[in-house]
């Protein structure tokens, strides 16, 4: 029989902590509480809970006090926040810091009962195995990719997945977020795995000899051309290619890969005669895609034949969660590769982390950490040695919310309304202004019944 799911609720109302325990009573979980955030913290020591529920006003320390030291302290533990008196800027607040969800007073308690079992579920699948492995040095399932935040578990779940087909892939993400590792993984894990693997940046290639790279040419198709010449798709025959940066592909590329999809032969420059090649295509790029398609600089049909499985990477800053791990991670590997002795990150620099944004993601974390490894004087990192994180900008912007009443709930609704509005309904965008994942916002838009209307 499976251990228990150790939950700690914490609050300063003893009826509020006494009806949690109530909720929970018949189900499968054990259940411990604490009066604030100091009682909470020495809790967690003793107790070692996975998931951590937490007011956001107590005294002593409150629970936004409270998450930042989980952050840093626990950064593997899930936290979910709970607010109420229309407190929207303390949920906003919460789920930027790396809270997991948040829950209102007073309690619905279906909507509690159903969040806990969502976490515990997913961190079931953490401890079989599926992400547990990818921090492992070696011979782990991702031994370079790092995460246990629950929108990373999913990755892990689905290159696992199609790593045993042979479906085409594509990678989408911002600029940063580790494309080119989840292609590794897949390649890796496949049945291709002995055969190459051939990386392709199609934005670092011109329009005038792109063909001539994917394809290879003949002995005189152009001046210059003095032999013959094998490309890209040749090379990776039986194996696997991986173009990068798909969206920066000129049309009648386009065409030409189109055919290798569909027939899967292609014919170099300067040749009349079809090749024939066995390659899984995976492809990434940071552009929206479907909106290349609407403007027609991307062919739709191409769109369709490479989109067959969706991995999207989500960008550092809605995964805070897994920046402590991930920044030690980094810095073992950059204390092997320079040579250095440096112990630990001390507390102070791992806070400036986490309240970071990270605009450039797990690529700037990194460069990060190697820049603080260079410059660090002791055994361990502090903040002096990240001088090159900027102070945070200030983006707030005043928004008028016409709200029927003014519960969470309500107001919640008529922001992200007004958010879906001004960015004429493209989700992604509002998203990104909302600072929540786009998984967030489509249970959102579908939990308030958020529909566009013509």
């Amino acid at each position: 029989m499976s251990a228990k799911t150790k939950i700690l609720f914490v609050d300063d109302e003893k009826a509020i902590r006494d009806l949690f325990q109530l909720i929970f009573k018949k189900e499968p979980f054990s259940i411990q509480t604490a009066c604030d955030g100091v009682d909470a913290l020495e809790k967690i020591e003793s107790f070692a809970p996975e998931i951590v529920v937490a007011d956001v006003n107590m005294p002593r320390m409150g629970g936004l006090t409270l998450l930042n030291e989980i952050m840093v302290r626990h950064p593997h533990l899930t936290v979910v926040m709970v607010t109420g008196y229309g407190a929207v800027k303390d949920a906003v607040d919460a789920m930027k810091a790396g809270a997991y969800d948040y829950i209102l007073k007073p309690f619905d308690v279906n909507a509690i009962r159903e969040l806990i079992k969502d976490i515990a579920a997913r961190r079931r699948t953490t401890r079989k195995g599926v992400s547990g492995h990818n921090e492992a040095p070696n011979g782990g399932m991702m031994p370079n990719m790092v995460g246990l935040d629950p929108k990373m578990i999913e990755v892990f779940e689905r290159v696992i997945d199609v790593a045993q087909s042979n479906a085409t892939v594509l990678i989408t993400g911002e600029t940063g977020t580790g494309k080119e590792l989840v292609a590794d993984a897949i390649h890796q894990h496949s049945a291709r795995a002995s055969g190459p693997l051939v990386k392709v940046n199609c934005a670092a290639l011109t329009e005038t000899i792109i063909n001539n790279e994917l394809f290879g040419h003949e002995r005189g198709a152009f001046t210059g051309a003095v032999g013959t010449k094998s490309g890209y798709f040749e090379t990776a025959d039986t194996g696997t290619i991986f173009l990068d940066e798909i969206g920066d592909i000129p049309v009648h590329t386009q065409i030409s890969l189109l055919r290798v999809l569909e027939q899967g032969s292609f014919t170099r420059v300067g040749s009349t005669r079809p090749r024939k090649v066995d390659v899984r295509l995976i492809c990434a790029t940071h552009k929206n895609l479907p909106e290349a398609v609407a403007r027609g600089i991307f062919r739709e049909d191409l769109f369709y034949r490479i989109n067959v499985v969706n991995i999207h990477l989500p960008p550092l800053r809605e995964r805070k969660s897994d920046i402590v791990s991930m920044a030690n991670f980094f810095l073992k590997k950059c204390c092997a590769d320079q040579q250095r002795n440096i112990e630990a990150i001390s507390h102070a620099a791992l806070k400036t982390l986490i309240q970071y944004d990270w605009p450039g993601n797990v690529r700037e974390l990194k460069n990060t950490i190697e820049r603080a490894v260079v410059f660090c004087k002791g055994d361990e990192i502090v903040p002096t040695n990240l001088s090159e994180i900027p102070e945070e900008s200030a983006r707030s912007r005043e928004v008028t919310i016409k709200a029927p009443t003014f519960t969470l709930a309500d107001v919640e609704k008529s922001l992200i309304s007004k958010v879906l509005a001004e960015t004429d309904w493209n989700l992604k965008q509002a998203a990104e202004h909302l600072a929540i994942a786009r998984g967030t916002l489509y249970g959102k838009m579908k939990r308030y019944h958020i529909e566009r209307t013509e």
